[in-house]
């Protein structure tokens, strides 16, 4: 008999190889199916899901100013009104069937704190009041309507900033929660149980120095903890939430991009790997919507590439 990675293999007569799956063989749970692909290929974009449509913002690709809409039941794409500014490395998030787009780079790479709302039903845009610090590569998550932004990149590119600044859209201002304990870009946020959790990224845009650093903010103590750590350090990288799990996928570093899709359970303080993606890559997007995680575009190599890939994960 030879073992060969996790299955078992029998030398037969003739030299024939027979395989049985061995009883310690750990398959990783979860499931993808490819959608309809993105019309513009896109990396570093920003995706939000509003009345069952997956907006999916700016980014490299197209004029940066490109909206693409995907509606999971059909499976079919849409284009919207674009962007009144080209962005990427923003923020989308979606409250009360309108979404927002805050911060980001502009296409010099100086980093911006525009904030900009979106209307589904007229399909226009206007102004709101910007973000305190302009950055780009942050991240965001709601909360009782309100959005967080969160770490990212300040002043003249290459410095990160540890703002937590939260913006109110039923009032159109802003106010600043407490600072992220490890300033940080590229990393991930989801909101979970009223909790906001600023998971894996990486210091001062450096992805050989990738994080696997998971901190959560309670809001209501105006306090940061630390939680167990991403399995595999990465940045990059997108996150939603899915029956109660944390999930996270994809990233970058130098050696390449990742396929890794990896589960936190809040519940049991514990992450899992699931199966992987089956188009590795960085500067994707993920929503949520009826059961499923959409992951959709970002670059297959490290640095400037751009796909069209739409990818729905179910656990």
């Amino acid at each position: 008999m030879i073992r060969l990675g996790r299955g078992l293999f029998f030398l037969l007569a003739g030299g024939a190889l027979a395989s049985t799956v061995s009883l310690d063989a750990e398959v990783p749970a979860g499931r993808w199916a490819k959608k309809s692909a993105m019309p513009t290929p896109r990396t570093e974009v920003a995706v939000a899901e509003i009345s069952g449509r997956l907006y999916v913002i700016g980014g490299f690709g197209g004029d940066g100013r490109v909206v693409e809409v995907y509606d999971p039941a059909a499976d079919r794409w849409s284009s919207k009104a674009s962007l009144p500014l080209p962005l990427h490395h923003t923020v989308a998030a979606g409250v009360g069937g309108t979404l927002y787009v805050i911060g980001g780079y502009s296409p010099d790479w100086r980093p911006t704190g525009a904030t900009y709302e979106y209307d589904p039903a007229l399909d226009q845009w206007r102004a709101r009041s910007p973000m305190p610090t302009a950055r780009g590569a942050h991240a965001g998550g709601v909360i009782d309507g309100e959005i967080y932004t969160i770490g990212g990149v300040a002043g003249d590119g290459r410095r990160n900033s540890a703002a937590n600044e939260i913006y109110d859209p039923a009032h159109d201002r802003w106010r600043v929660g407490h600072s992220l304990p490890t300033p940080r870009d590229h990393l991930a946020v989801i909101v979970s149980g009223r909790r906001l959790h600023a998971i894996g990224g990486r210091p001062g845009g450096d992805y050989s120095r990738n994080l696997g650093t998971h901190e959560v903010y309670d809001p209501d103590a105006g306090r940061w903890s630390q939680n167990p750590p991403l399995q595999t350090p990465r940045s990059g990288i997108a996150g939603a939430l899915l029956a109660g799990r944390l999930f996270i996928f994809g990233g970058e570093a130098p050696q390449g991009t990742f396929r890794e899709a990896e589960g936190y359970d809040p519940l049991a303080g514990r992450w899992t790997t699931f199966a992987p993606m089956p188009t590795a890559r960085h500067g994707l997007g993920a929503a949520t919507f009826g059961g499923a995680i959409y992951v959709i575009g970002g670059g297959p190599r490290p640095g400037g590439s751009f796909s069209d890939a739409n990818e729905a994960f179910s656990p």
